[in-house]
């Protein structure tokens, strides 16, 4: 059979299994699947978008069958274009499945843990779990606009909580291929569900399981060790990144090399009562000491601790703004919604050819002068006496606690503080939320008078003092604008670079890693590698472990793109950044 036969058959048979509706072959169709959030794209010779979990499962095997690969992809919402084809050098035709449809999550013990099928989200995980009392594990973060549950898990993603850490869970249901290319399915979900795959996936889907068969074995649902980890502020490594071994697991951390069909979480009890203060110095050792005598002698952890740097508190102000308006007047679960729609928009004003491009950024953009200024008088006071902007949030205990020692720290120490009115709270919270895409739009609208733009999440040391970068003149000399954000109580830092005109960025950017390599930092630290950065040994014997013939997402973490981990001929290729 020729190659064109077999693929028009196992397009005919994909068709069979999930609608022909459902099976997107056409080059405009694709293209969101095929187009990386915010980086990367390449082709694919299908987008299959299976509606129950036995779909899935027939349409995997159909695809070992015929010896394509295979990327499994979610909410595709990530920034380091991890859920994507990348490039055209691969072996083999690609068949993207998108999970979305199967957006389920079913609810363990009143609550206290869930089980989130394929393609279910976090917002829909919040809304569940509400009427209980409850939270998730990831209250959603700077970058999310519908990021689903299993693409957290297998990405390690998140961490901004300082009692949660990242997305994990040693409780999962996938399919994994084996050295001989026999397609399996592994349940380690803790409920008993039956015997064959398809009997497995029905009976989970459908509930077919009662309270008898859910089991509680000694497997961890979060990683419930990472308040320990992060209070050690002694230590010489970073408290979470996303080549931790401590924290790959099967599907956590697996960066799509299984495909996993379902995960069981802890979820967390809504607290009682929060106080949020708004912090502002202009000596970075002032914040240096202040995460240290939290994190090592307070009885209660924050809840989190989001800084900001008046730059970027600039450039969130006047580039998200029309991103603050829309999420305060019509709440986050609308931005999916306005992110297809920006999709749409730009594909179209892009085939007119004479506009420039990402044209809805623009327009946005200057819709948002038409508004008035969005925030409190109190943060924008601090803003002019301050350039370190810290939104601390701490819960029931804790707000006493905070409020106590903050007082007293600042009758001696530079700076000072405000508790914020839960309307000063919700703005200052969603304020750091939108500083993430602001830069992308500052970037946007700079595009003729700067050269590229560099985002680097980077884990640094538990016991490093220097949090704040000051990079050497040779370096520094060659960028336009530095932006900085970041979790501060676990050390991850957002360092956004904008560069000068004519800058090699690529030589650059290895420039500011062989920075962050000299202080022992970590990176990428909540990310994950995607097609941006190299993945580490550690990580790469992972992949191979967990997916021996190279078949799931090849190429991730700059790996091999071909079959079995054969090596490429890399004279010809050199990377990207």
């Amino acid at each position: 059979m020729t190659t064109q036969t077999r693929t028009q058959s196992l397009l005919v048979a994909l068709g069979d299994v999930v609608g022909q509706s459902h099976l997107l072959t056409d080059a405009a169709k694709k293209q969101p699947y095929c187009k990386g959030f915010r980086f990367g794209s390449g082709e694919a010779l299908a987008v299959v978008r299976p509606g129950t979990l036995v779909e899935i499962w027939r349409v995997l095997s159909l695809c070992v069958e015929a010896d394509v690969a295979v990327i499994m992809q979610a909410a595709n919402t990530g920034l380091t274009g991890g859920s994507t084809p990348d490039g055209k050098d691969y072996d083999r035709p690609l068949v993207i499945i998108s999970t979305m449809r199967i957006d389920d999550i079913q609810l363990l013990d009143e609550g206290k843990q869930i089980v989130g099928l394929a393609g279910s989200t976090l917002f829909g995980l919040e809304d569940t779990l509400a009427p209980y009392g409850r939270e998730p594990h990831s209250v959603i973060g700077s970058s999310c606009i519908g990021a689903s549950i299993v693409g957290g898990i297998c990405n390690n993603s998140g961490g901004a909580l300082v009692k949660r850490g990242p997305a994990y869970t040693e409780m999962s249901l996938y399919a994994q291929i084996d050295e001989n290319g026999q397609l399996t399915l592994v349940n380690n979900l803790g409920i008993k569900l039956g015997d064959t795959p398809e009997t497995i996936l029905s009976n989970l889907e459908n509930k077919a399981y009662t309270d008898a068969d859910v089991e509680y074995p000694e497997l961890r649902a979060s990683d419930n060790e990472y308040d320990q980890r992060v209070r050690d502020v002694d230590s010489d490594t970073p408290s979470r990144f996303n080549n931790d071994g401590r924290r790959l697991h099967e599907a956590s951390g697996c960066a799509g090399k299984l495909a996993v069909f379902a995960v069981r979480l802890d979820t967390f009890p809504i607290p009682e009562k929060k106080q949020v203060f708004y912090v502002g110095s202009n000596d970075a050792a002032m914040f240096t000491k202040i995460r240290r005598d939290i994190l090592s002698t307070f009885k209660n952890l924050p809840d989190s601790g989001e800084y900001l740097h008046r730059d970027c508190y600039d450039v969130s102000k006047k580039y998200g703004k029309d991103m603050f308006i829309v999420i305060s007047k019509l709440g986050a679960k609308f931005i999916p919604k306005l992110f297809a729609f920006k999709r749409k928009f730009d594909a179209f004003t892009d085939k007119l050819g004479f506009l420039p491009n990402k044209m809805s950024d623009r327009v946005m953009q200057y819709f948002s002068y038409l508004f008035p200024n969005h925030l409190p008088a109190r943060m924008e006071a601090y803003r002019d006496r301050y350039q370190h902007h810290w939104i601390l949030e701490m819960s029931n205990d804790g707000v006493d606690e905070a409020r106590a020692y903050l007082t007293q720290f600042f009758k001696d120490n530079e700076g000072d503080f405000f508790e914020c009115t839960e309307e000063e709270a919700d703005k200052a919270i969603l304020h750091r939320f939108v500083a993430g895409g602001a830069i992308g739009r500052y970037h946007v609208m700079h595009s003729k008078e700067v050269g590229a733009m560099m985002t680097i999440d980077v884990a640094l040391r538990r016991n490093d003092p220097d949090w704040f970068e000051v990079l050497p003149e040779d370096i520094d000399s060659q960028i336009d604008t530095k932006l900085y954000y970041g979790h501060l109580f676990c050390h991850v830092m957002h360092q956004n670079y904008v560069l000068k005109k004519g800058t090699d960025a690529k030589a650059l950017k290895n420039k500011i890693l062989e920075t962050f390599d000299a202080r022992s930092a970590e990176y990428p630290a909540e990310h994950n590698v995607g097609h941006e950065y190299f993945a580490k040994d550690a990580l790469k014997s992972f992949y191979r472990q967990l997916d021996p013939t190279n078949s799931f997402n090849p190429g991730i973490g700059k790996t091999s793109k071909l079959k079995n981990w054969a090596e490429h001929d890399d004279s010809c290729c050199g990377g990207h950044h």
